[in-house]
């Protein structure tokens, strides 16, 4: 998480920690509020077991309601859970992640 706030931070993007986790058991969930809304990426794996994130919120961005539900949904699933928030006017990371 200190990552990805020092990064955002470095290219010039407000970043916050909304909730935070168990260090160890606790999954990821980054928040990405852009210009058309919110893009929610969750921390998963692939078939080969690589770790990356994937599209939560589908293709188009959601609003905050929309976005504020799923984590509340997510939360009650895992209890640990991470929650990043971070500007992202381009709707991307600011960081290199692979995208599944």
């Amino acid at each position: 998480m200190q990552y990805a706030v020092r990064t955002a931070g470095a290219a010039g993007r407000a970043a916050a920690v909304l909730r935070r986790g168990d260090s160890d058991a606790g999954g990821l969930i980054f928040l990405l509020r852009g210009r058309e809304g919110f893009v929610i990426l969750t921390q998963a794996r692939n078939g080969e077991g690589n770790l990356g994130f994937v599209r939560a919120s589908g293709e188009s961005p959601i609003s905050e309601q929309a976005a504020e539900a799923y984590v509340a949904r997510q939360i009650r699933f895992d209890p640990d859970l991470w929650v990043v928030e971070l500007e992202a006017p381009d709707g991307e990371l600011p960081f290199p992640a692979r995208i599944f």
